[in-house]
């Protein structure tokens, strides 16, 4: 049987008032508002120690039973960062050549990308994040929750935490995705998740011109 052993919750911001916590939130959504994802990056370097503490931050989030399935490999080196392009490209290819419906093809005119994907190299880091569909230890298999949730919700945080640093990133999945796990030897339970290349914006970088949903479009309140 499991010992419970708990410890006291320090509550944060438990002396504001709602002004406050109101000016605190909507700063915060004008600041996250200004997220774009982007596909044109700049080469300059980003110091290792802010993408340790960006990966920290994404492993404070939440997940099934604490189990926290989740495995992020951060990639600088020039020719892992090469071969990744190579394979991903070749997916890629594929999918616009086929695989893709032309619904599809066509929604992402707007994006004016193809199966080429540079910015694999251009960026300095590459993030590849894995889920574990289990876990491992010297007794064998353990079963791991909701691990799509878990680790949809620590993406969603390391995205945050990206944008707080001052630094672009772009959600990639060149599906499928297998070749990342031979490239990177990851371990027979982790499955590849997410690509998602992380730096600064290339100079005169541009997004295309979107509006997102406004909150009576995407949210319903009841009482």
């Amino acid at each position: 049987m499991a010992v419970k052993k708990f410890i006291p919750y320090a509550p944060v911001g438990s002396d504001w008032s709602d002004k406050e916590r109101l000016k605190r939130v909507s700063d915060h959504f004008e600041f996250m508002n200004r997220r774009r994802s982007l596909r044109e990056f700049s080469s300059e370097p980003v110091d290792r120690s802010i993408i340790e503490y960006i990966i920290r931050t994404a492993g404070t989030a939440p997940s099934g039973a604490h189990k926290q399935p989740w495995s992020f490999c951060a990639v600088s080196d020039p020719a892992i960062k090469s071969e990744i392009r190579k394979q991903a490209e070749e997916e890629e290819y594929e999918n616009y050549h086929g695989r893709m419906s032309d619904e599809w093809l066509h929604d992402l005119e707007v994006f004016d990308t193809d199966w080429h994907k540079p910015f694999l190299e251009e960026a300095p880091w590459l993030i590849v994040i894995f889920k574990k569909a289990y876990d491992i230890d010297k007794e064998g298999k353990k079963k791991n929750y909701y691990v799509n949730e878990s680790v949809g919700i620590a993406v969603g945080m390391l995205i945050s935490a990206i944008h707080h640093a001052g630094l672009v990133a772009l959600t990639h999945t060149p599906s499928p995705m297998n070749f990342l796990s031979d490239i990177l030897s990851r371990p027979e339970n982790e499955r590849p998740f997410l690509l998602m290349p992380v730096g600064y914006p290339a100079q005169n970088a541009q997004v295309p011109d979107l509006k997102r949903k406004s909150v009576e479009e995407i949210a319903q309140f009841y009482g």
